[in-house]
């Protein structure tokens, strides 16, 4: 069950994949799905991962693991793992760092992450939250053994569900407005977001700060529902995603982020 994709920092045509239960592994794969190893995260516990990033800090490709499911909600606090990004063919890496915490008016399901490399801080958009709920981490440890999410505001650009959508939703199974997956291209100008009901595309002025941007309407990719999306990267290239959903088997999708002019 891919719940989480990405690009590779450090090697061309490579993404990792992670399964949201099971065993804590990582899974390099290449452009067309096909596997290229299995990578253990040492020490590191799987409670219910739904999103991984990557990035780099200081010239060092790094991978965010973000073990923060939470259907119920209840989990106590959530957590992320940092490590070092492995070659595809390695058996094991350790944690370099995690990031335990909490949010501040409590337990909260959430399924994307990304980074902000610019500024040094992760960013979680929740799930089940209408509107979806943005909030902010640090990348770097503190002191804390558990800290507090800042909460940014809501994201209210990606498409709301009305009250029919909301009344009927678990009769259809349909929760076409919820967010499943978020990315940020290596220049840090766009953003990328996965719902049930399509593809959002943000863009980022220099200067302006994440926060505004995601209240800006996005322009809009895809509309194709799909009631197992689960995760989106940028591919190597910035011009297209990819996308795959949580099924076995799951199919690799990509999807050009702009698409071709037609001739008169």
């Amino acid at each position: 069950e891919a719940s989480g994709i990405v690009r590779s920092q450090r090697a061309a045509g490579v993404y990792w994949v992670i399964n949201d239960s099971g065993k804590p592994r990582l899974h390099p794969i290449d452009e067309r799905g096909r596997a290229l190893g299995r990578v253990k995260l040492d020490g590191a516990k799987l409670s219910d991962w739904e999103d991984i990033a990557s990035f780099t800090l200081d010239g060092q490709a790094y991978l965010l693991i973000a073990d923060i499911g939470d259907n119920d909600p209840d989990r106590k606090d959530v957590r992320l793992y940092i490590v070092e990004e492995p070659e595809a063919g390695d058996d094991k890496v350790k944690p370099e760092w995690r990031i335990e915490f909490t949010y501040p008016e409590g337990p909260r399901d959430a399924e994307s992450v990304a980074v902000d490399v610019e500024n040094e801080r992760v960013l979680v958009l929740t799930k089940r939250d209408v509107p979806a709920l943005l909030y902010a981490l640090p990348l770097r440890p503190g002191t804390e053994k558990r800290i507090e999410a800042e909460r940014l505001g809501v994201v209210a650009s990606l498409p709301q569900p009305g009250r029919s959508d909301l009344e009927f939703a678990s009769m259809a199974n349909s929760w076409h407005w919820q967010p499943t997956g978020m990315d940020i291209s290596d220049d840090g100008s766009r953003a990328v977001v996965l719902t049930y009901g399509g593809v959002y595309l943000y863009r980022r002025p220099p200067g302006q700060g994440w926060t505004a941007a995601l209240q800006q309407m996005p322009e809009i990719v895809s509309r194709s529902r799909n009631r197992q999306a689960e995760s989106v990267a940028f591919d190597a290239t910035g011009e297209s995603v990819l996308i795959t959903i949580e099924q076995r088997n799951a199919p690799l999708f990509r999807l050009p982020l702009t698409q071709p002019a037609t001739e008169d």
